[in-house]
């Protein structure tokens, strides 16, 4: 302790105490419980209480020593228009804000690209959808002009449409309207050759076909009408085809020769 001493006594400056600026205070009063607590108090093993009495000491220096400064008119606030120097210099800077600004550019370019991708994609699948509408309208249409054609069906729902659509286009042409039912070529034919209708099964027998027997002829269902033969008769169809027999053919080519 006597060494310790003798060496304060030796680098001690007697300068005033705005050179030195020291401050040695207890920690200050505790707002809520009214005390200052002590160095004995604090537990060193806990953390809180520590920090804390650090703290106390450190606010009750500053209340200290700010009457004291205030009073020897030294400022302790930093003024408005205060400029302090860059720990870095300018040029280092500049490679920091190029660099920044390199790769912000970078993620705007991945951004995007990440758009286009997703645009394209969003393109190729609206136009993959028309594709599929414009032939799922082309199938309906079909289908419509064939039931119309085999009789089963007496309108047609997209002419219709399209008759509503010239008729809201003021500036359409009349050829481009298209009027309900069949065109002047089709009535001209179903006029001269018919208009055809059901073709299966139209020569099946019915219940009615079937009992009525009144164009019947027994003459002509058995072959025996004027100027045909019956069975085993002369001038009958069979004897008009038969073949001659193997004796009159040797004949015959005898006679050629």
């Amino acid at each position: 302790q006597d060494g310790l001493k003798q060496c304060l006594a030796e680098f001690r400056q007697q300068l005033t105490w705005v050179e030195r600026l020291d401050v040695t205070l207890g920690p200050v009063t505790d707002p809520v419980s009214q005390s200052a607590s002590t160095s004995d108090a604090v537990d060193p093993e806990n953390d809180f209480q520590r920090e804390m009495s650090f703290y106390r000491q450190a606010q009750a220096a500053v209340l200290e020593a700010l009457p004291r400064l205030r009073k020897l008119q030294v400022p302790t606030r930093r003024p408005d228009d205060y400029f302090a120097e860059m720990a870095k210099s300018d040029q280092q800077m500049q490679k920091i804000r190029q660099k920044l600004k390199s790769k912000q550019e970078a993620m705007e370019r991945s951004e995007k690209a990440k758009q286009l991708r997703a645009m394209r994609k969003y393109g190729k699948k609206v136009q993959v959808e028309i594709l599929q509408k414009r032939q799922k309208e082309k199938k309906n249409m079909l289908n419509a002009v064939k039931k119309y054609q085999k009789g089963l069906s007496d309108k047609l729902d997209f002419l219709d449409e399209e008759q509503t659509s010239s008729q809201g286009n003021k500036k359409g042409s009349a050829s481009q309207r298209t009027k309900k039912g069949p065109n002047a070529k089709r009535r001209y034919k179903n006029q001269k050759f018919g208009f055809g209708g059901k073709k299966k099964g139209s020569k099946w027998n019915t219940k009615e076909s079937f009992n009525d027997i009144s164009s019947f002829q027994s003459k002509v269902a058995h072959n025996k009408g004027p100027g045909k033969g019956g069975r085993g008769g002369k001038g009958g169809k069979k004897a008009l085809n038969k073949r001659p027999g193997k004796r009159a053919r040797q004949k015959m080519k005898n006679r050629a020769r």
